[in-house]
Formats: structure tokens, C-alpha cells, sequence
């Protein structure tokens, strides 16, 4: 069977390791899904989301020299989002939710120190 690069196939599992997964195309073709090319979040272990003898869809990524690079992430399509943010509303959620930090961290801050004012100065004013 013929393969190109950009191309979706289906293939099965048959190997794990700790940086990525064999995935069998077709009897005596196999290539590797990279850890970060598995899914959309962070992969700490592989075996989390793929297991031996898993049937999975990839999207061939790279052949060269005999080694054909896959990826599990790509091959499915990301969902749209129905409400896009514009850039604007974006900016406005940040900078609010960037003073609400800042309030939270001053005021975490003015509680160590003993609130406003007088603190440590104030042991002073009676000698």
C-alpha cells in the first residue's frame, strides 16, 4: 500500500515507550507518534491515552530514510467554536482578570506584613 505525507490512516498499536508509540500501517510499515504528537494536552505517561493493540487514526507527518513520523493529535480535527472572542473581549477578560490577581496579591501581602501603616513601627513609639 501507498502512503503520502499529509495523508489520515488507520493503524494498530505495537509498541510503547516512554517517548512515543509504534504504530503498524500495513504488514512491514511502521512508524512512530512522538509523546507530543499524541494529544492536545500534556502527555506525562503514553499509556494513558494509548494502549497495545489499540486501532488508531494517524496522520502521516514525515518519510524519510525509511522512518515515517505520525501523529494521533492532528489526525483529528479540532472542534469549532461556535462563539469566537474578538480580540478586544479577549484583552478586556485579561485585564480584569489581571487586576483581580494584583488586588489579591496585595492584599495577601499587606496581611504578612500586618496591614498598611504602622507595622514594626509603631513597637518603637513607646521607649
Amino acid at each position: 500500500m501507498s502512503f503520502a505525507v499529509g495523508q489520515v490512516v488507520e493503524g494498530k498499536v505495537t509498541g510503547i515507550t516512554n517517548f512515543g508509540a509504534f504504530v503498524e500501517l500495513s504488514p512491514g510499515m511502521t512508524g512512530l507518534v512522538h509523546i507530543s504528537e499524541v494529544a492536545d494536552v500534556y502527555v506525562k505517561d503514553i499509556k494513558d491515552f494509548v494502549q497495545l493493540n489499540d486501532q488508531v487514526k494517524v496522520k502521516i507527518l514525515s518519510m524519510q530514510d525509511g522512518k515515517i513520523g505520525l501523529s494521533i493529535r492532528q489526525a483529528h480535527p479540532k472542534p469549532s467554536r461556535q462563539s469566537q472572542q474578538s480580540f478586544e473581549d479577549k484583552l478586556a477578560k485579561f485585564l480584569k482578570d489581571s487586576d483581580e490577581r494584583q488586588s489579591d496579591l496585595r492584599r495577601s501581602m499587606d496581611s504578612k506584613r500586618g496591614g498598611r501603616g504602622g507595622g514594626r513601627l509603631s513597637l518603637f513609639r513607646g521607649k
